[in-house]
């Protein structure tokens, strides 16, 4: 072989490789090695949504077993006050099931009772004796207008025991609603207080107050209808000698303040001058005394101030002895909320 003829072998050496060699195969993705093909090439990297997509489908199927076991059990709170906190909504709570695996109800109470207070009012005439809940750390608390209207002293007992006198702030008779302002107490907890636009009929809720002077009794039912009209006595003056007074006024411990609804008189006279408002119905049990707490939803959350209880042997001559028999009503809680600033300047009645 002459040197031009090495030359061109060579040169067809160098472009087609050596015959000892042959091609790689193609590439196949179930050969890939720590990331690497099985030649050393680098191997396609997965695009990152479809990367993330398996990684999060088994999180996922843990949260839905999780919603479920909540909602078994009778609590859908945590995934409620989950909601509230990306939403920059009052409440504050997280009611879920406790150490103990109580939930419910018994979370409910748990959480909001410290909230609630026993009301009692003296005049010469006598004591009354309501409910109320506190609104703020410093010692707000709203209750019925009933409860203390023409109170000369008011004190409340808290969850823990301790009492507290109370000055009355401000008073809206058009509402029932009055603000106290206990004397002397700190860091209380107050309330969280929800939003009654987004109650529904069916809704469970829990009640809480002192029927009776029984201070921080638990009550649960549902929601049993929406903007029922309660009317009441507008006119303080006009519960003097007309039975008002009895019970919920100065007369006894029973709470029995006059009030009208579906064309029907309960607990007495309510007197010429009235006034009508917009009521939650219940069937959580409310009895005398129960006047100024709270009803509560299953977050947690005040939905309204239990304000009037009809029973079945409610009369004009006042005689209500036999107790609640489910038909109880609350002022909304946006009521309250709309009437707070009003109330903290000494009230519509100032």
């Amino acid at each position: 072989m002459n040197e031009n003829s090495q030359r061109d072998s060579g040169a067809d050496e160098h472009r087609n490789g050596p015959a000892a060699y042959p091609p790689p195969p193609p590439y196949d993705p179930q050969a890939t090695v720590y990331g690497m093909h099985p030649y050393g090439a680098p191997a396609p990297v997965e695009p990152a949504a479809a990367r993330r997509g398996p990684r999060r489908s088994v999180p996922l199927v843990a949260a839905v077993a999780l919603v479920s076991a909540l909602v078994g059990g009778g609590t859908a709170a945590l995934i409620g006050n989950a909601t509230a906190s990306q939403t920059a909504a009052t409440s504050t709570r997280v009611i879920g099931t406790s150490a103990k695996g109580t939930s419910g109800v018994a979370s409910v109470a748990a959480a909001v009772s410290p909230s609630i207070v026993e009301v009692r009012a003296s005049s010469s005439a006598g004591e009354s004796t309501g409910s109320g809940v506190i609104v703020t750390g410093g010692g707000e608390i709203v209750t019925n207008n009933h409860v203390i209207s023409g109170a000369d002293t008011v004190k409340v007992t808290f969850s823990s025991g301790k009492t507290a006198t109370a000055k009355v702030v401000g008073t809206d008779s058009a509402k029932d609603l009055a603000l106290l302002k206990a004397e002397d107490v700190s860091g209380l907890t107050p309330a969280a207080l929800g939003d009654s636009r987004q109650v529904a009929v069916g809704d469970e809720v829990v009640a809480i107050g002192s029927p009776e002077g029984l201070t921080g009794t638990v009550t649960s039912g549902i929601v049993s209808a929406l903007d029922r009209d309660v009317t009441v006595a507008a006119d303080e003056g006009q519960s003097e000698g007309q039975g008002q007074r009895q019970g919920g006024g100065f007369g006894g411990d029973d709470d029995r303040w006059p009030f009208q609804f579906g064309g029907g008189q309960y607990n007495g006279d309510v007197g010429s001058s009235t006034t009508t408002y917009k009521a939650i119905q219940t069937d959580a049990s409310l009895n005398p005394g129960n006047s100024g707490g709270a009803l509560i939803n299953m977050n947690g959350e005040i939905i309204g101030i239990n304000s009037a209880m009809y029973s079945s042997s409610s009369s004009s001559s006042g005689d209500s002895a036999a107790g609640s028999i489910g038909l109880g009503f609350a002022i909304p809680v946006d009521t309250v909320k709309a009437d707070l600033d009003t109330l903290r300047n000494g009230g519509s009645d100032s």
